[in-house]
């Protein structure tokens, strides 16, 4: 994989909320990496380094969660990157909290944002989806739920998650998903 797109909402009022967690992994693989600053570009932020003789590159949408496609339409075309070398990171609630799922292709599961990337540029990308769970108050709406920020007691799951997909990143960059999948489920 060449290029990480994490899916969120721009804007303070959504840097913690759950349906945020693609920001959060890309600013945490930024840093881990040592990428550049962002630049504005595709309707998002854009940065770009060489791990291993490889062009990686992160993005993150600048487009509200729903339109994303927006931004990975054209970043895609402009890199010529084929399907392979992309990979959605995205929240998931049927997940438990921490879990992570790597998966080549398929449906977005009612997440708007993969819906209309894949509106733009069909469903064969991978997806690394990250668990934010349930609302275990079933009072509250899955839509309401997502756009909450994260709480002290998610910081037990929340760090260790990042850490892990950071430290175990080179392993897609080697292409080698299937491992990265078995070692970040065993945790």
């Amino acid at each position: 994989m060449k290029a990480f797109v994490g899916l969120g909402n721009p804007g303070a009022n959504y840097a913690l909320t759950r349906h945020n967690i693609g920001f959060l992994v890309i600013d945490a693989i930024n840093q881990a990496y040592n990428f550049p600053d962002y630049k504005s570009k595709f309707h998002g932020s854009l940065s770009q380094s060489n791990i291993d003789n490889q062009s990686i590159y992160l993005l993150k949408p600048q487009t509200f969660m729903n339109v994303s496609g927006k931004s990975v339409a054209p970043f895609q075309s402009f890199y010529k990157l084929k399907s392979e070398d992309l990979c959605i990171i995205h929240d998931d609630l049927d997940l438990a909290e921490g879990k992570v799922r790597l998966k080549f292709g398929g449906g977005h599961g009612g997440h708007n944002g993969l819906r209309d990337i894949s509106q733009k540029i069909g469903p064969n990308y991978w997806h690394l989806k990250i668990g934010i769970g349930r609302p275990k108050n079933t009072n509250i709406p899955s839509a309401d739920y997502v756009l909450q920020n994260f709480s002290a007691a998610d910081e037990t799951w929340l760090i260790p998650t990042l850490k892990n997909i950071c430290e175990h990143l080179p392993l897609l960059f080697g292409r080698d998903p299937h491992k990265f999948t078995s070692v970040l489920m065993d945790k």
